[in-house]
């Protein structure tokens, strides 16, 4: 769910991140090491030296969705652990320039600790000066504004697992076909450090981990509304795939769409991130195996706790992960609740009764 809002982010402002090398763990944008979200946490002592202090904390986030309300609820509780009030929370309808009015009228509140995804690069780099400039501590989502430098201007970047996220996908796409046979891999087609790991790992696990499973056609993908044309093709070659990986959910639908297509009950999908219509099919028995997900409750919880740890002055970890999870028909309503902070779509819920 991360990767849907911060690709569309990264399309509407025209990014272009440095891709990544194979890594047997998740890295950051300029290769910084990963900590676990885990690590990053306040003691009591750290809670009560917060407390009663008049700290205010502002949430600029990128867009309005399932995800982002997990990812607010998340920092809300934590902030609310201190007694940090939340002065302002805004939706930038992933329009760079409207992102540049929000942090301005934030600043006007004066508050403490921002938490937000920059949309573009180059302005936020401009928009969030003023804030680096009245000590306001940063903490960003995946993406961080150009030439800023961690411990200077911002505190932390806080992202998803990238690699275990491919690792728990290539898991779970082998368990659903039995250990053996041959799948397809359709990757993200462009340059962008979040799609290129979770890519990555999947692919890198298969070939390390089974043997028996042979990636025996791929294919890069950049636009989601060609999934479906893409993997009719793909499917004309091979039609006896025992698998196919997708990258992110909006894709796997058209991929699904293709194999409904062609009649094929046979061939399991996986693939990353929580949408209602590869769900469905998940719980109805179809063709989708698994979605794997990230936490983003624990994203926002994690983000909350940078800020709140910097304003103490004390020193945080430039590149934070939070974990990702497995979700299949069996833990459906479990996982949905545990990555998203909601209830799975009464549709879903209802199929998996």
């Amino acid at each position: 769910m991360l990767f849907k809002s911060i690709l569309t982010a990264a399309f509407a402002a025209g990014l272009s991140l440095a891709g990544s090398a194979a890594f047997a763990q998740t890295v950051g944008p300029s290769g910084e090491t990963a900590t676990p979200s885990a690590e990053v946490k306040l003691t009591d002592s750290d809670i009560a030296a917060l407390k009663d202090k008049g700290y205010k904390a502002a949430l600029l986030w990128h867009t309005s969705s399932d995800f982002t309300n997990a990812v607010s609820a998340g920092a809300k509780d934590e902030f609310a652990r201190a007694g940090v009030t939340i002065a302002v929370t805004t939706d930038a309808q992933f329009d760079a320039a409207r992102q540049r009015s929000d942090i301005e009228t934030a600043l006007a509140a004066k508050p403490n600790v921002i938490l937000s995804l920059p949309l573009d690069p180059v302005t936020s780099a401009e928009a969030f000066r003023q804030a680096v400039k009245d000590g306001t501590k940063l903490v960003f989502l995946s993406n961080v504004p150009q030439g800023y430098k961690q411990g200077t201007d911002y505190a932390s970047i806080v992202t998803d697992d990238l690699f275990q996220m491919g690792k728990q996908a290539a898991d779970a796409l082998a368990k659903a076909i039995g250990g053996k046979g041959t799948v397809g891999y359709i990757f993200h087609d462009a340059s962008y450090y979040v799609t290129n790991q979770r890519d990555q790992a999947f692919k890198s696990t298969i070939e390390k981990d089974y043997p028996d499973i042979k990636i025996v056609a791929e294919q890069g993908i950049s636009d989601p509304a060609r999934a479906e044309e893409l993997a009719s093709a793909m499917l004309l070659q091979h039609p006896d795939l025992d698998g196919i990986y997708v990258t992110w959910a909006e894709p796997a639908d058209g991929v699904l769409s293709a194999l409904r297509g062609a009649g094929n009950t046979k061939t399991k999908i996986v693939t990353l991130d929580l949408a209602e219509p590869v769900a469905l099919d998940m719980v109805k028995g179809g063709n989708v195996a698994a979605l794997v997900a990230d936490k983003a409750y624990e994203l926002g919880r994690a983000m909350a706790a940078a800020g709140m740890k910097a304003l103490l002055d004390q020193p945080t970890p430039a590149f934070v992960v939070a974990p990702a999870l497995t979700v299949t028909k069996e833990n459906v309503a479990e996982g949905w609740k545990e990555s998203l902070n909601r209830d799975a779509p009464q549709s879903v819920l209802d199929a998996a009764k």
